[in-house]
C-alpha cells in the first residue's frame, strides 16, 4: 500500500481518484494540486447554461468544499506543479513546497490550441477552458452584440448556440468542408449546419482566418478577417480550435508522450510510479486495440475510478465504451463509441423529425452511434456496441425497430 499519492491535477479525474481511493478503503496521505483557486468544477456548462446565466457557480461544483476535509484531501488550490523528480520521487509546486510521492497521478487536462494569427491578444478575443475565461465572456455576451465563433466544433457550436439565444448577432468561421467533420459523418454537418441557420447563426465554411483587427483607440477587436479575403466585423470573438493535452511536466520526466501521456490498459506510464487520466492521457484500449486520448467527462470519470482501483492493487484495465455529448439550442447530440475507419452510415429516422440517429458501421460490424434526440436509441446502442454485433442494414434504416431487435 502507499503511503502517499500526489495527484497533479484539479479537475474530473482527479476528483474522482481521490473520491474512489478514499471509498475504497486507502488510509494514507493523498494531496491533490489544482492551479484554479477554485474548488474542482464542472466544465460541460461552461459553454452552455453557465454562459447562459442560467447555473450559479456554486452548482459547478463536482464535490462540495467539506469533501476535502472530510476525506483528509489536502487540496493545493491555486498552485501548479512546476516539475516531476522521478528519481528522487517528488513534485515541485511553484509557491517553492516539495511533496515527496509514492505514486503520482497526472490528471492535468488539456489546454486550448492557440490560433497563431495576429490580434489574439486584442480586448475582447478569448478561449474558453476555464471558469475565469467563461466569466469574462459572460460579462461580454449582451443582446444586440456580435459574437464571432472560430472553430465550428462542440465548443464553437455551444457557444454560438448559448449566444443566439442571448440575443446576439453570431457567425461561426470553420475553415473544413463543413462543422464538427472531426467527430460526425456529414449526414450530421449539414442538419447542425441548417439547424444553426434556422436560428440566425451564420455559418461559413472553407474559411482560414488570416489576422484579427482592432480599433486603435480602444485596443478592442472589431472585426475578423480572412484567408478569403471576407472581413466580419465583431465585438466578441472566441476561439475554439480543438485542445493539446496538457503532457509538458511528463515530458520534462521523461515519462514517453505521443499524444498525450502514453499508458498501458492499467492507466500506468512508463515510469511504473506516475499513472496518468483524463484529457491528458493516451491510453492503450484494449477494445480498439490501439492508443486513445479522448476528450470528455466519462473518460475522465472512469479513468480516475480506474488509476485509483489499480493503486489499490486491484488489477482493472481501462477500456469502458467511451461517449460523449453536446447540447446545441434543444438538440441533444449523444455519441456512443468511435466512428473511426467506418465505411457505411444508416440514418434511422428523418433528420427533419429532429429525432433520429446515425449508425457507423465497419465491415457490417455496428462500431459507433450518434443520436438526436433519440436516448433510447443511445442506451441500446451501448449493449450493441459493446457486443460487436453485426445487426441487418435493413432492420436498422427502420425507425420503427426498437435498435435491439436489429440483429
Amino acid at each position: 500500500m502507499y503511503g502517499h499519492i500526489v495527484i497533479a491535477g484539479g479537475g474530473q479525474a482527479a476528483v474522482q481518484a481521490v473520491d474512489t481511493l478514499r471509498r475504497k478503503g486507502f488510509t494514507g496521505k493523498l494531496s491533490m494540486v489544482g492551479d484554479e483557486p477554485w474548488l474542482p468544477y464542472q466544465r460541460p456548462p461552461l459553454s452552455k447554461k453557465y454562459l447562459a446565466g442560467a447555473l450559479e457557480r456554486e452548482r459547478l461544483l463536482i464535490r462540495p468544499a467539506q469533501f476535502f476535509p472530510e476525506h483528509r484531501i489536502d487540496a493545493h488550490l491555486g498552485r501548479r506543479v512546476t516539475a516531476v523528480a522521478p528519481r528522487e520521487r517528488h513534485v515541485h509546486l511553484d509557491d517553492g513546497l516539495v511533496l515527496p510521492y509514492d505514486a503520482l497521478v497526472l490528471a492535468t487536462g488539456s489546454r486550448p490550441r492557440r490560433l497563431p494569427v495576429p490580434g489574439t491578444d486584442l480586448a475582447g478575443v478569448h478561449y474558453l477552458r476555464t471558469l475565469a475565461d467563461a466569466d469574462r465572456i459572460r460579462a461580454e455576451c449582451t443582446a444586440g452584440g456580435r459574437l464571432l465563433v472560430i472553430g465550428g466544433g462542440y465548443i464553437g457550436l455551444e457557444v454560438a448556440a448559448t449566444a443566439r439565444e442571448l440575443g446576439m448577432e453570431v457567425a461561426v468561421l470553420e475553415m473544413a468542408e463543413r462543422v464538427m467533420s472531426r467527430v460526425t459523418c456529414p449526414e450530421l454537418s449539414r442538419f447542425y449546419e441548417a439547424e444553426h441557420a434556422r436560428r440566425g447563426v451564420r455559418i461559413r465554411c472553407h474559411e482560414t482566418v488570416r489576422a484579427l483587427h482592432g480599433d486603435p483607440r480602444t485596443g478592442r477587436v472589431r472585426a475578423v478577417l480572412t484567408e478569403q479575403g471576407t472581413e466580419y466585423p465583431a465585438d466578441v470573438v472566441i476561439i475554439g480550435v480543438g485542445v493539446a493535452p496538457a503532457d509538458e511536466l511528463a515530458r520534462a520526466a521523461g515519462v514517453e508522450c505521443e499524444n498525450g501521456v502514453v499508458t498501458d490498459v492499467h492507466c500506468r506510464t512508463s515510469n511504473e510510479a506516475i499513472y496518468a487520466a483524463g484529457d491528458c492521457a493516451s491510453h492503450l484500449n484494449r477494445r480498439y486495440g490501439r492508443h486513445l486520448r479522448l476528450e470528455s467527462v466519462d473518460n475522465a470519470f472512469e479513468q480516475g475510478s480506474t488509476v485509483a482501483l489499480n493503486l489499490l492493487g486491484t488489477a482493472t484495465p481501462h477500456d469502458k465504451l467511451p461517449w460523449f455529448w453536446s447540447d446545441q439550442f434543444d438538440l441533444k447530440l449523444v455519441i456512443v463509441g468511435v466512428s473511426h475507419g467506418y465505411d457505411t452510415v444508416i440514418l434511422r429516422g428523418a433528420p427533419a423529425s429532429r429525432s433520429f440517429s446515425a449508425c457507423y458501421l465497419r465491415g457490417g460490424e455496428l462500431i459507433a452511434i450518434d443520436t438526436v434526440n433519440a436516448p433510447k436509441d443511445q442506451m441500446a446502442a451501448r449493449k450493441l456496441i459493446a457486443a460487436h454485433v453485426r445487426p441487418s442494414p435493413d432492420k436498422l434504416a427502420d425507425p420503427a425497430m426498437a435498435l435491439k431487435d436489429t440483429v
